[in-house]
């Protein structure tokens, strides 16, 4: 058996301050094969670059993953190819990165991380992320039964039509994006790991991460506004995964949750 730690969509500096104190001092890395992370907003809550993807992989996280926001900022280029670092498969050919990854555990056991993107309120000149994975699923079966997906989607409709379509072909489908974690997990009756979304690693007093009283100057007056991350309390969502390596299944998922984390005070 292997465990996983799966980490929800890190918000910016306060998320990675976050991140920083949980995985230093609440959880015991030692005790996981392997540790993912959604980084699509770490760069001040929209993308990423190369100064806080190397942040966090230099606390402990083995491979991170994107979503919509993967492009946002010119500096990904400088590390979009980088091999712990997965884009959505399903943008169209032509763009640079990778849609998946393998990595050896501790335990030198061959996983494979698959990253996609829903096209439903998303970004909308994507390939179909059904037909992306159902591709290469054949290939990545050859070398390794354990598969993670990230499916960074927006509605739940299409996460949990996801799980469905990848039952019993994937060790877990783990929903992203929305910031907000979902209490569905369970196992799917094949043997894959589900849940719609995972929830975040960042501010607690905010909406999505994001600073309140900008977020409702949106909704009240209707026109664009400037959103900064917000500070202060934090939350940390994740999930951690038990899977049978001999045959890929899931054997258990769990919620990994932390919350009112003072990272002004603990840093």
């Amino acid at each position: 058996m292997i465990k996983i730690l799966f980490i929800g969509d890190i918000i910016g500096e306060t998320g990675r301050n976050c991140l920083k104190f949980i995985l230093s001092k609440k959880i015991n890395i030692d005790g996981y094969d392997l540790i993912v992370a959604n980084g699509e907003n770490l760069a001040g809550g929209k993308g990423i670059s190369k100064n806080v993807f190397e942040e966090v992989i230099s606390c402990g996280v083995d491979i991170i993953t994107l979503g919509n926001h993967t492009f946002s900022r010119k500096e990904v280029l400088d590390i979009i190819n980088h091999p712990q670092l997965i884009r959505p498969l399903n943008y169209p050919e032509g763009n640079p990165g990778q849609g998946y990854t393998f990595i050896k555990t501790k335990k030198g056991v061959d996983v494979c991380i698959i990253n996609l993107l829903g096209r439903v309120f998303t970004v909308e000149c994507l390939d179909c992320p059904f037909r992306s994975v159902a591709k290469i699923l054949e290939s990545v079966i050859q070398k390794t039964k354990v598969i993670i997906v990230d499916f960074h989607a927006e509605a739940t409709s299409e996460k949990n039509a996801l799980g469905y379509f990848l039952d019993g072909k994937v060790s877990a489908v783990l929903g992203t994006h929305t910031h907000v974690a979902t209490s569905d997990y369970k196992i799917l009756p094949n043997g894959t790991g589900y849940i719609s979304d995972v929830g975040m690693c960042g501010p607690q007093d905010s909406v999505i991460g994001l600073e309140v009283e900008s977020v409702l100057r949106r909704f009240l007056l209707g026109v664009p506004q400037k959103f900064n991350v917000a500070k202060g309390r934090c939350q940390f969502n994740a999930v951690e995964l038990t899977i049978d390596e001999t045959n890929g299944k899931c054997l258990s998922i769990k919620q990994v949750v932390y919350n009112d984390i003072n990272t002004d005070i603990i840093l």
